[in-house]
C-alpha cells in the first residue's frame, strides 16, 4: 500500500534515483544497457534544465525512509502544440503492486487536464502489460507502431495518445 509515501518534486539525488529505477528494471527484464541509460540521463537532464512548474510536472514518490519508490513526468513544452509528453514513468520493485503506479498516473492526468492540454502522448513498447493497463484506463490509445526503437533497437516502438474533446 502507498500509505506514508510522500509525493514531491526534485530532491538532491532524485535524477540518479530515477535512472537507477529504470536500469534496475530494464537491464534485467529487457537487457537494456549503456545506450538506454545515457539517453535517459541526457534527456532527463535537459528536461530539468528547462523545467517550468507551471507547464511541467516532475512528480516523485518516496517511501517514509526517503528512498525513491516511483516517478512520472509531464513535459509540457509542446503541450498546446503536438501535445504534452508523458515520460519516465517507473515504479520500483519494492512498490510494484501497491497501487502507486495508478496514483502517479492519476496525478499526471489531473495535471494535464488542469492545464487544458488537449493531447498527451507517450512512447513505449509491447510487453509492459501493467503500464499498458494504466494507459488504457486513462484513455490512451495506440496510434503508431514501428519496428525500431531508440532504446535498444530490439523491442520496437509504440506511441499512445490521449485526446481530450
Amino acid at each position: 500500500m502507498t500509505e506514508g509515501m510522500q509525493f514531491d518534486g526534485y530532491r538532491p539525488g532524485t535524477v540518479s534515483g530515477i535512472i537507477g529505477l529504470h536500469m534496475d528494471y530494464y537491464a534485467e527484464a529487457w537487457d537494456f544497457g549503456a545506450l538506454f541509460e545515457s539517453k535517459l540521463a541526457r534527456e532527463l537532464g535537459a528536461f530539468l534544465d528547462r523545467y517550468d512548474p507551471d507547464r511541467d510536472l516532475f512528480l516523485n514518490a518516496y517511501f517514509p525512509s526517503g528512498e525513491l519508490a516511483g516517478s512520472i513526468t509531464v513535459d509540457g513544452l509542446e503541450g498546446y502544440g503536438t501535445g504534452a509528453h508523458l515520460r519516465w514513468f517507473i515504479v520500483g520493485s519494492a512498490a510494484r503492486g501497491t497501487g502507486l503506479g495508478g496514483k502517479l498516473m492519476t496525478r499526471a492526468m489531473d495535471f494535464v487536464d488542469a492545464r487544458d492540454y488537449k493531447r498527451t502522448y507517450l512512447t513505449t513498447f509491447q510487453g509492459l502489460d501493467a503500464a499498458r493497463a494504466l494507459y488504457d484506463r486513462q484513455g490512451f490509445t495506440l496510434t503508431q507502431e514501428e519496428a525500431a526503437d531508440p532504446w535498444s533497437g530490439t523491442v520496437g516502438l509504440q506511441r499512445f495518445d490521449r485526446v481530450r474533446p
